[in-house]
């Protein structure tokens, strides 16, 4: 499976993007005290709303097959950008920081202990959350004008 996305900066604005996938488009800006307008999430945002629909999405997949009585999922997604010497659970980085994702899940429904512990064990099979941990390989190609 493949995705495509096109994201190019607004003429007349410092960081404001016009971001397009599929029909859908939206506008992702830096917040005003990064020097952005705050016209739209950040791309750091962007990526954890991305994290966040992804776990309720494959949670709602997953109990569905199952015939589980899921109601609701909300996720909750935090990121903090630390030193390492912050983290001592975090896996060592090169740079001497690491970004660290928290995630709060509530499951709504008359869910069993099994059910609850089984889907959040599902959380990590969402595809954004194995691309965020598995360090995609990422090819740069320069486009002539």
């Amino acid at each position: 499976m493949s995705w495509e996305a096109d994201a190019d900066l607004l003429p007349g604005h410092r960081y404001t993007t016009l971001t397009r996938s599929r029909s859908h488009s939206g506008i992702s800006d830096e917040p005003v005290g990064r020097e952005g307008e705050d016209l739209g999430p950040s791309p750091v945002e962007m990526a954890l709303w991305a994290l966040g629909s992804c776990t309720a999405m494959t949670l709602r997949m997953y109990a569905e097959r199952k015939g589980w009585p899921l109601e609701g999922v909300s996720v909750h997604i935090n990121h903090q950008r630390l030193r390492q010497d912050e983290c001592p659970d975090c896996p060592p980085s090169e740079t001497g920081y690491v970004d660290k994702i928290g995630r709060q899940i509530r499951l709504e429904g008359p869910l069993d202990d099994a059910q609850r512990q089984r889907l959040m064990q599902i959380a990590d099979h969402c595809p954004v959350a194995r691309l965020l941990k598995y360090q995609p390989h990422i090819v740069d190609t320069l486009v002539a004008e």
